[in-house]
Order: structure tokens, then C-alpha cells, then sequence
């Protein structure tokens, strides 16, 4: 039996790279999957298409995750051709490389509205179903640079790292109502959003290459499977930071 089954799962941020890969990977599990997208509506459908193709059910959904009402059209969607929310996959968000100079209020806002705030939203927008099932899971994709700073720049740094501190507050909040909260922290990995990392980034990196999509959908999985790992940040990253 797929250890997921009839678990209806939201992956924001899917129609490409992390996303993607997360999405497939859980319904390969049994989990039927909604498939969030901001503008590529196209490589979302093509998404939706292979999760079909596994015999489980899928569903694109255009929103703006940053934007409340987005967010209340999104999750109603999913309700209503799915079911409720049981596993969030917290992944959409924005990186340009800046050099802090050049950062300015405007963009520290965006930043912080879209990688950040958007987690917290969805998050209270799926709890009140999660907690009367008492089973969720909540995973968000921060990043490498929440722990040691990067090369994008405070206003990507600061907001991947305010991801970490709401990850072991839900986590702290809801452990006894089988709802576990975790984050991925990955390093450089290859995808699309990676070809704007410098070209040396490789040569950094201690086992000398790039990790793939697929291994972090892998371990988004087996979070998603356990009921007792939670408050946790899972660096995979080749070794660029250890903890």
C-alpha cells in the first residue's frame, strides 16, 4: 500500500524544479496532489499530467500566493475538487542576486511578502482542517542562505531564515494534534532558478557538483511519511554548511 494514500497534498511553487519534483514524488507515494502555479500555466498542466498518468488525481491552480484573497480562492479550490489540505508543501518563492547597497525598502517588502509571509498565510489557512483530522504535515523549502548568508542578498537571506522560526513555533504549537512541521534548507541545486547563481558556484560546493530536485523531493517524502519527525531543518547541501 502507497504509504500516502488518500492524502490530498499542496505544493506551491510546482510547476518547476523543487516544486515539480515534490509533487511527483508525492503521489509516486499515493497522494493525490494539487499543483499551485504563479504564471506557467502551461508547465503546470504538464505536471498535473504526469501525477494523472501514476492513477492519482491532480489539479493546477493559478494564485498568488502572497495575496490573502489568492490564497482563500486557492485553497477552496483545492477543497472542493480534492478535499482538505492534509500535507503543505510551502516552496513558491523569488531570489535575485543583490548586493545589499542595492537593496531598498521596496524590495525588502517583495522579498519578505512572498517568500515569508505567503508560508504564514497558507499555514493558518490549513490548520483549522488539519487539526480536526489531528494528521498533517507542513514542509517549507527554505534555503541555505537562512543559515549562513549566502550570495543573493539580506532581503532573500533574512526571509528564508524568518521560514526556520515559524517552522519550530507551528512545530512546538501542534506536535500533540499529529501535525509535524519541518523545513528543508537545500544548497546550490540544479534548476532553473540556479542559472543565476555564479558559474564557479560548483567549485564551492565540498562534494564538487550541484545536488538535484530529485533528492530533495526524496527526503520531502520521507518527512511526509513520518509522524515523528517535526521542528526540524534538513540541509542538503553537499556539505557548504554542517551542522
Amino acid at each position: 500500500m502507497q504509504s500516502l494514500s488518500k492524502k490530498i497534498a499542496l505544493v506551491t511553487g510546482a510547476s518547476r524544479g523543487i516544486g515539480k519534483a515534490i509533487a511527483i514524488a508525492l503521489a509516486h507515494a499515493g497522494a493525490d496532489v494539487a499543483v499551485n502555479f504563479h504564471s506557467q500555466s502551461a508547465a503546470a498542466e504538464s505536471v498535473c499530467k504526469e501525477i494523472r498518468s501514476l492513477g492519482r488525481k491532480s489539479i493546477a491552480i493559478q494564485a498568488d500566493v502572497s495575496k490573502t484573497p489568492d490564497i482563500d480562492r486557492l485553497i477552496n479550490t483545492v477543497e472542493k475538487d480534492l478535499g482538505a489540505v492534509s500535507i503543505l508543501v510551502n516552496n513558491a518563492g523569488i531570489a535575485k542576486i543583490l548586493p545589499a547597497e542595492q537593496v531598498t525598502e521596496e524590495i525588502w517588502n517583495e522579498f519578505l511578502r512572498v517568500n515569508l509571509t505567503s508560508v504564514f498565510l497558507l499555514t493558518q489557512r490549513v490548520l483549522p482542517a488539519m487539526r480536526a483530522a489531528r494528521w498533517g504535515r507542513i514542509i517549507n523549502i527554505s534555503s541555505i542562505a537562512a543559515q549562513y548568508g549566502g550570495i543573493v542578498g539580506p532581503h532573500y537571506a533574512a526571509s528564508k531564515a524568518g521560514m526556520l522560526g515559524l517552522t519550530h513555533s507551528y512545530a512546538a504549537q501542534f506536535a500533540k494534534e499529529g501535525i509535524t512541521v519541518n523545513s528543508i534548507a537545500p544548497g546550490p541545486i540544479e534548476t532553473d532558478m540556479s542559472a543565476s547563481l555564479p558559474v564557479d558556484v560548483s567549485s564551492r560546493i565540498p562534494v564538487g557538483a550541484m545536488g538535484s530536485v530529485e533528492e530533495v523531493a526524496r527526503l520531502a517524502v520521507t518527512i511526509a511519511e513520518s509522524p515523528f519527525i517535526t521542528g526540524q531543518t534538513f540541509n542538503i547541501n553537499g556539505g557548504m554548511y554542517m551542522s
